[in-house]
């Protein structure tokens, strides 16, 4: 089992001459095909985290890696209030077998996968035995994790980090209020946080309300002097630059079912 030594560091500020960077993750995509496809099509590098085995999954995951989109896995983990997980789900009785077979086939069934972070799961991620399962899964594979921090006692983030995989941090949510005005606030946090510590990262839902508001307002970032990227973008910049992965480091991700792309 990992050990967890230290508390992951805050973002380190961006390279002299980067402007303010901020990623936006989509979460809960797979469910809402016209929104799905809206986000998809957008020009902006947005990070879109797909739940598995949903009715779109496939089929919009496949439409964003082509519009140059960065795909996540949303791995469904158990919460405090019992809500329903779906297909795929990751729950406290499981023994290591049982969570480590049922991560790793969700992972295959996502088309272009890149990275992971949790859906709901603010049971499972204050528990150090499932997490640690979690991560030495993740560990074999090319994949980063960002820590959704459902909970603020998580410490997803922090076993992640112990098995030396790239973590990140949700900083804000942007529409847990489907209100625009409240989007708006939030989407401005986001750009405020970006421009004190270099870079921020958010995260929001394939909401009407949430869409229309990037469509409108992502574009506008420019002028604004904020950049935005993926996921992985944006850890390059904290990380000046450097890969990830090694060629030929990691295990690759076989597909569950085999596709032409």
């Amino acid at each position: 089992m990992a050990s967890i030594t230290a508390s992951k560091a805050a973002a380190d500020p961006a390279p002299q001459g980067v402007p303010p960077t901020i990623a936006i993750i989509i979460d809960d995509m797979g469910h809402n095909l016209h929104e799905g496809e809206r986000l998809a099509n957008m020009d902006q590098p947005l990070t879109l985290a797909f739940l598995p085995y949903r009715r779109h999954t496939d089929s919009l995951a496949r439409l964003a890696h082509s519009q140059s989109k960065e795909i996540m896995l949303h791995a469904p983990m158990a919460n405090t209030r019992n809500f329903g997980l779906g297909p795929g789900g990751l729950t406290p009785d499981m023994d290591e077998p049982a969570l480590t077979t049922t991560l790793r086939r969700a992972l295959q069934s996502i088309p272009f996968v890149q990275g992971v972070n949790n859906h709901m799961g603010s049971l499972l991620t204050q528990q150090l035995k499932p997490m640690d399962w979690v991560m030495k899964e993740l560990y074999r594979y090319p994949v980063y994790f960002v820590d959704s921090r459902t909970i603020a006692s998580s410490i997803a983030g922090d076993v992640a980090a112990a098995y030396q995989i790239p973590t990140l941090t949700r900083d804000v949510f942007l529409d847990h209020e489907q209100t625009e005005e409240f989007v708006d606030r939030q989407f401005k946090e986001l750009i405020r946080q970006a421009k004190e510590n270099g870079s921020a990262i958010g995260i929001g839902h394939p909401h009407t309300v949430t869409v229309d508001y990037l469509e409108k307002h992502l574009p506008l970032l420019d002028e604004q002097g904020i950049a935005i990227a993926t996921v992985s973008g944006l850890w390059a910049i904290r990380n000046n630059n450097q890969r990830m992965f090694a060629v030929g480091e990691k295990q690759t991700i076989r597909p569950a079912f085999a596709k032409k792309d």
